[in-house]
């Protein structure tokens, strides 16, 4: 096949210039109302993008990931993630393992190791290779998948988490596959073992109660850090996250830290073991774990650890690590959470700008060696995420160009827009410009307007590559949409106080900043009044059926993604009933029936004129899709507006298979093209019209003089 043909091409370049032969000319699988030289749904879903990085600590070698998608007229298959090495001193690339790896990270001894399930794996294994000089060795292998590890700076041993081996039990009747299934019972905790390889010993496991989900050495080899939730159920891992320290010897807590609320999956010693560093929520009701605390080890307790970053600042910490004993470095976001910058800041908190918000870069992925190499990955209105790299002392500078057939493609203009709502909150977003928009001769021209609503929500969208399947920004603004992508209150990026400024008012103020920024868009001559159209998924998928009825005369066309639609029956059907009460509602469904009732978009289904297509994963366990079901029920026996139902099998909270995600993209864009600049009369066909395959091999290869390796 055409795509299995290109990726063992990757095997023989030397750097990335030699990647444009390999990438699909932009005129393969354009559909008929497409702009020329435009982004298409199908290139959109075969762009590549860098995944995980990790630079050696001699800053000698970049080890690094490419997200490859399968090719939707081949295969309904998810991305795959192939293994690179970037060689700095040489400027070269070299394909390491043509198969997908995650938990990027360098051994003690200088090898790379990595997770992989290889051919003869039963589970996801541990492996570890020598760059250039072996095939990748198991170091180990475990009877259920390795999640996460972490190495001993001290004696190479491993620390890693799988789950614990459970006794199935079995119905005694012949019911084959289609035995039940006994809900959220006899589900394995997350263990947590230590191995010394290449000992063939038994992994010790070293009792904890509970799941445990991140675990960090001590750089005396005595004590991991490790944070463990009461239970290995989704709503505890968000919410009940706590910190243990534990001596190795003897399994022993020697530390605790209650840390309120959100904790992320990461823990990090300094360099001389004497604190750690840890990124966490504020208190129980804060919706981020946008904080960065450090704890002396000493005396390790959340009354002991400390703010590095300025609590007050409105802005939250990305990403953190430690640059020396006294300073961490953090990624940031800024300017009204359309922005990223890299900080460092010292315990008695002095900071410095290394990477600042305007240079244009959304940061991801960092990493550092110990001559300060630095390796990350970043993404730019003009590309998705590439591989950046500053060795010591010089300037970062991209180091990959996975698409590079994007530089014959017309991107609309996009930039940051701030208004205020009517209680003077300031508000901001990223708009896209229709791609021919000229402001010198647009005066008394409007456009229709998509208002692209983020999940969560907490959750912003910065100023970077938006373009996604159900993203559509540059798909939308080459049909000569604009496009808004607002950060509405309630959104991370902004500090505590903006985050929480949405609670216990689900579909307030927080969708109200919506309607807000439409006005502005109408106000300032850009948006047509009659031609505005909302989308989005999760929390923004909410948004638009709310939208799409309490606000029904707003609203021209909605786009509606595994969104809820009954705040009552959302609460029994959800895995994460207590992240919702506690950063979100602020209430249950009991304490305030008809409140919960009148904030949901049932209630106002009977008023609703908007068109709304619904898109929903049938085994999303986040929001189950009776929320889909039931507000297309109310709108056909409650309305007459165009509605349909679209179900994608196996598919949970968001689609990974390549086919799912271009039939979403497909049937959004026709949606809006038939509400919001057709006449609206007809609804579209229940089948999707695919635009023609792509190329054979053989005209590929005639095309390209590219052959079989």
């Amino acid at each position: 096949m055409l795509r299995s043909r290109l990726l063992r091409s990757w095997l023989s370049a030397l750097a990335f210039g030699a990647l444009a032969l390999l990438l699909v000319p932009t005129a393969l699988a354009q559909p008929a109302d497409q702009p020329a030289n435009t982004l298409t749904p199908y290139l959109v879903e075969m762009l590549r993008s860098i995944g995980e990085v990790a630079v050696s600590p001699d800053g000698a070698t970049v080890a690094y990931t490419v997200r490859t998608p399968a090719d939707p007229y081949e295969s309904n298959a998810s991305a795959s993630a192939p293994l690179f090495l970037y060689d700095v001193a040489e400027g070269t690339h070299a394909m390491a393992l043509d198969a997908s790896v995650r938990g990027l990270a360098w051994t003690p001894d200088g090898r790379l190791s990595f997770l992989y399930r290889g051919e003869d794996d039963s589970a996801t294994a541990l492996y570890a290779m020598t760059p250039g000089d072996e095939a990748p060795q198991v170091v180990v292998a475990h009877p259920t998948s390795v999640r996460a590890y972490d190495w001993d700076p001290s004696s190479g041993r491993v620390a890693f988490i799988a789950d614990e081996v459970l006794e199935e039990p079995e119905n005694p009747l012949p019911l084959g596959n289609r035995a039940p299934i006994v809900y959220e019972e006899n589900r394995p905790n997350r263990a947590l073992y230590v191995y010394q390889p290449p000992t063939r010993m038994m992994p010790q496991r070293i009792a904890i109660e509970g799941s445990v989900y991140a675990v960090d050495w001590h750089p005396s080899g005595a004590m991991l850090a490790v944070s463990v939730a009461p239970n290995p159920y989704v709503d505890a891992s968000y919410m009940y996250k706590r910190i243990r320290m534990l001596d190795v010897a003897s399994g022993e807590v020697v530390g605790r830290v209650e840390n309120p609320g959100k904790l992320a999956n990461k823990l990090r010693f300094s360099p001389d073991g004497s604190h750690l560093a840890f990124q966490s929520a504020q208190d129980l009701g804060d919706p981020s774990n946008g904080r960065l605390f450090v704890v002396p080890v000493e005396d390790a307790s959340f009354e002991n650890a400390r703010e590095v970053f300025d609590p007050m600042r409105e802005a939250d910490v990305v990403d953190y690590g430690w640059l020396s004993n006294n300073e961490v470095w953090t990624v940031v976001s800024a300017n009204f959470a359309t922005q990223t910058a890299l900080e460092s800041h010292t315990l008695d908190g002095q900071a410095t700008t290394h990477i600042p918000w305007d240079s244009g870069l959304i940061l991801s992925d960092i990493t550092f060696a110990d001559d300060g190499t630095l390796a990350f990955s970043a993404d730019t209105p003009a590309h998705p995420d590439e591989l950046f790299v500053r060795p010591s002392g010089d300037e970062a500078m991209r180091a990959t160009d996975l698409n590079p057939m994007l530089d014959g493609i017309r991107l609309a203009r996009q930039e940051v827009i701030t208004h205020e709502a009517p209680d003077g909150v300031t508000l901001s977003g990223t708009l896209f410009y229709p791609l021919d928009y000229q402001e010198d001769s647009a005066e008394g021209q409007t456009y229709p307007l998509v208002l692209d609503v983020h999940g969560g929500p907490e959750a912003f969208v910065a100023n970077g590559w938006i373009t996604d399947y159900n993203s559509q920004a540059q798909m939308l603004a080459a049909r000569g949409y604009a496009v808004f992508y607002p950060n509405y209150r309630g959104s991370t990026g902004r500090g505590v106080a903006f985050a929480k400024a949405g609670q216990g008012d689900p579909a307030g103020k927080e969708f109200d900043d919506l309607i807000t920024a439409a006005d502005h868009l109408i106000e300032i001559g850009l948006a047509d009044p009659d031609r505005v159209g909302v989308t989005g998924g999760s929390y923004g998928g909410y948004a638009t059926a709310w939208l799409s009825t309490r606000y029904s005369d707003r609203i021209a066309a909605g786009v509606m993604f595994v969104g809820i639609s009954n705040k009552i029956s959302k609460v029994g059907t959800t895995d994460i009933a207590d992240e919702e009460f506690y950063v979100h509602a602020l209430k249950r469904p009991w304490d305030d029936w008809q409140f919960m009732l009148e904030r949901s978009p049932i209630f106002y289904a009977g008023q609703s004129e908007t068109p709304l297509l619904i898109l929903h994963g049938e085994a999303d366990p986040r929001v189950d899709a009776g929320q889909s079901y039931e507000l297309y029920r109310h709108l056909k026996i409650r309305s007459e507006a165009p509605v349909r139902l679209v179900l994608y099998p196996g598919e949970g909270h968001g689609n990974a298979r390549v086919g799912a995600r271009y039939d979403y993209a497909l049937r959004a864009l026709r949606w809006f093209d038939t509400f919001l600049k057709g006449d609206g009369d007809t609804l579209p066909p229940a089948a999707i019209e695919v635009p023609a395959a792509p190329m054979s091999d053989a005209t590929m290869e005639s095309e390209t003089g590219m052959g079989e390796e």
